[in-house]
């Protein structure tokens, strides 16, 4: 018992874990000692190899660290946060551009601390460098240029302004100073040109010699106004020298105007007035707010306008784009049109009394490169002297070929025009002015009283006409419904000619409700002539038809196929004409000038297409029917008069297209020598139409005039039976005489 009891009590105090000899459990380990015995646990961070959570040495199992980040049950150190596993143990940190709230740069976990995102905008205020501005993002930053400069290089840190230094209207005005060079001859003559070549480049290239430098608007044009103001050079060469020194005069100006707007980004609106030229610059920086915004740019008294989204279309950088605007005091007596016109101007006689009524103006934007505009941009112009009436404005402006220069009017078009301002719509920017010419066409006292005279002639016998085939009912069939059809549309085409306002005037403006009413009855003539163009082309398509079948013993079930359709092609065929044309060009319709359609992008021709077209198919049905007439119908036993009457009634339909369409050819023919007898032709034989068709078909029609005759007698007899009446009334004593 004894000794029992002592053997326990040794064992109870013998530690294997702590020992002389201590138990060997390995490294990252834990001995635990237990009484008569120990074992072996890996520490808070390890976990045995073996899976077994307690061992008693080293060579049964070993203890690895815990990855606590990519484990089963990863550490939870929140939104942008990383988490870094230590040997035992783990931490979180914040991401780059976040910080901890707290403070404590480590954590571990996510209750301990947050992660909030570094303004780094604020932190650092001159992070990105000059010139720009710094845009806090979650987690970052980004720089980006101020407005009105752009990035150097593609580095966003270095900004500079927009620099036009290799644009091609540079290159192109160093080419023609090279041309002009070339011309050893001109140049050793005329010395004052070859000064003012090397002038002009010499403010160019100090324009352009620091491409960072801010301009000033006064600095950069001001060189300019001493060269307007000397006259050497102007009047001591001959076109080619004159024509291109002023190219690159005005070239050089519209080059240093936007060189300027581009350069001084804090000023998105710059002025400039000398007592030879004013200019007015716009800076658009940034996506335009509204697609339909338009900026107005003046100088002197002139006005450009233009689109927002055509400044910052064409501009070299995205989002910044310049405008320039230029009006020039006395420029119009250095290139006036006698001197320096194109052949499209006006020739002759004309030209001679033509002359320059307005500043020259240029407008110019992106780079200065001449560009054509989607949607057109409009400049209105004040005169130098009061419009006459017998005078017309023209919108003219400078177009350059091979390095030289002359006024030409393509591209533009007058839109509006009264005694002191022309309205001029443009789809290219250049330099204009207004060229005041004689009335193209003058609208003389003859033609004014043959057109009054013949229409009203017309009228009265198209309403004979129309009474004729409405209440004649001998004479009713398909083909009188096809000329009642016609005389309508004559009728009304006519009557709205003659009654409706075909000129609205020099003073109406463009916006004014009485160019829209103009719109409106210029449509409505289109529709109607065009109507009666498709009734004669019936009336062409019916007599070949009634020709081609007279040997059919039958064809009335013709004649009502040809009324069931007959309607709606002759009215709905041209009211499809004019809804197409109207949709592709509704300002087509209506001029400051007239209530016709306009001359612009061959408009006409939505008029005088379908009534070639229609000429040349009833041309074929009537060779066709005088064919039939002539070959086949001469073989048959038919009757005589038959053939007759089918001959006179193509004969007349022949006459008819010839007078009605022929008479609206002639009015392609108003060019030339010719033109003045042209125009009385066309004015004859318009005004008479009405005139004509009712002697062709009423007055030379043999049913008809019997059917006269008839009403002419029933009338004289009602006449006299009336007489006779009267006579027998007074014949009778009244009854206060008979008394007597």
């Amino acid at each position: 018992m004894e000794v029992m009891d002592s053997v326990t009590f040794r064992d109870l105090y013998i530690d294997e874990c702590q020992g002389p000899s201590p138990a060997d459990c390995g490294p990252h380990t834990n001995c635990a000692n237990v009484p008569g015995s120990y074992y072996c646990t890996c520490i808070v961070g390890y976990k045995p190899s073996s899976g077994k959570a307690k061992f008693t040495h080293a060579s049964e199992n070993s203890c690895h660290d815990i990855d606590e980040c990519q484990g089963p049950s990863p550490a939870d150190c929140g939104p942008h946060a990383n988490c870094a596993s230590v040997p035992g143990s783990y931490y979180c940190t914040c991401v780059v551009g976040y910080e901890p709230s707290s403070g404590k740069s480590k954590f571990t976990h996510a209750s301990e601390n947050s992660c909030q995102d570094i303004n780094e905008c604020n932190k650092t205020p001159d992070i990105c460098g000059p010139k720009t501005m710094c845009i806090n993002t979650n987690g970052s930053y980004r720089c980006e240029c101020l407005a009105g400069y752009v990035p150097s290089n593609g580095n966003t840190t270095l900004c500079k302004v927009p620099s036009i230094i290799s644009s091609v209207q540079f290159v192109a005005i160093k080419e023609t100073f090279r041309n002009f060079s070339l011309q050893g001859k001109r140049s050793s003559e005329n010395s004052n040109f070859s000064s003012f070549f090397n002038s002009t480049f010499g403010f160019l290239l100090s324009t352009f010699g620091d491409g960072n430098a801010t301009l000033s608007l006064e600095n950069a044009t001001l060189p300019f106004n001493s060269v307007l103001n000397s006259t050497s050079p102007w009047d001591s060469g001959d076109k080619w020298e004159v024509g291109s020194a002023v190219t690159v005069l005005l070239q050089s100006v519209e080059l240093a105007a936007l060189a300027t707007a581009l350069r001084s980004p804090e000023r998105t609106k710059q002025n400039m007035m000398t007592e030879s030229l004013a200019i007015q610059t716009r800076l658009v920086t940034g996506n335009c707010s509204q697609h339909s915004e338009v900026f107005t740019l003046s100088a002197h008294e002139e006005t450009m306008d233009v689109r927002c989204d055509t400044i910052t279309g064409t501009a070299t950088q995205a989002g910044v784009g310049a405008a320039a605007f230029i009006s020039y005091s006395t420029l119009d007596s250095i290139i006036s049109a006698r001197r320096l016109s194109e052949g499209n101007l006006p020739a002759g006689g004309k030209l001679e009394k033509s002359h320059l009524n307005s500043r020259v103006v240029s407008g110019a934007i992106g780079d200065g490169r001449p560009i054509n505009l989607s949607i057109p941009a409009n400049f209105t112009l004040r005169h130098k002297q009061a419009k006459k009436e017998e005078e017309e404005a023209r919108c003219i402006y400078w177009k350059v070929v091979a390095e030289n220069g002359s006024w030409s009017e393509d591209g533009c078009t007058t839109v509006y025009t009264n005694s002191t301002h022309t309205t001029c719509s443009c789809d290219l920017l250049s330099s204009f002015a207004i060229l005041m010419a004689p009335t193209a066409v003058t609208e003389s006292y003859p033609l004014t009283i043959i057109t009054y005279v013949g229409l009203t002639l017309s009228l009265l016998c198209l309403f004979l006409a129309i009474l004729t085939f409405r209440l004649c009912r001998s004479i009713r069939n398909v083909s009188t419904s096809l000329h009642l059809q016609l005389c309508l549309c004559l009728f009304l085409a006519d009557l709205l000619f003659l009654t409706a306002v075909t000129r609205p005037g020099s003073q109406v403006r463009p916006d004014s409700p009485l160019l829209l009413a103009c719109a409106v009855i210029a449509g409505l003539l289109h529709y109607l002539f065009l109507a009666c163009f498709s009734w004669m082309f019936l009336e062409g398509l019916h007599l070949f038809l009634t020709v081609r079948n007279l040997q059919v013993v039958n064809y009335t079930s013709a004649n009502r196929f040809k009324k069931r359709f007959m309607y709606p092609f002759g009215y709905g065929f041209p009211a499809l004409v004019v809804a197409i044309s109207a949709a592709v060009n509704p300002g087509g319709y209506g001029t400051s000038t007239h209530c016709w359609l306009s001359l612009d992008r061959g408009f006409r021709w939505s008029f005088m297409g379908p009534v070639c077209a229609i000429i040349l198919i009833n041309i074929t049905f009537f060779v066709l029917t005088l064919w039939i007439l002539r070959n086949r119908l001469s073989s048959l036993n038919a009757d005589v008069s038959t053939l007759r009457d089918h001959r006179l009634v193509t004969f007349k339909a022949i006459a008819q297209l010839f007078i009605l369409g022929c008479s609206w050819i002639l009015g392609l023919l108003q060019v030339g020598p010719a033109a003045a007898v042209m125009a009385y032709l066309f004015t004859i034989f318009n005004s008479l139409q009405g005139a004509f068709i009712f002697l062709v078909h009423c007055l030379l029609n043999r049913q008809v005039t019997e059917e006269y005759r008839r009403w002419i007698r029933g009338f004289r007899t009602s006449s006299t039976k009336s007489q006779m009446s009267d006579l027998s009334m007074s014949a009778v004593p009244t009854t206060s005489t008979k008394m007597e």
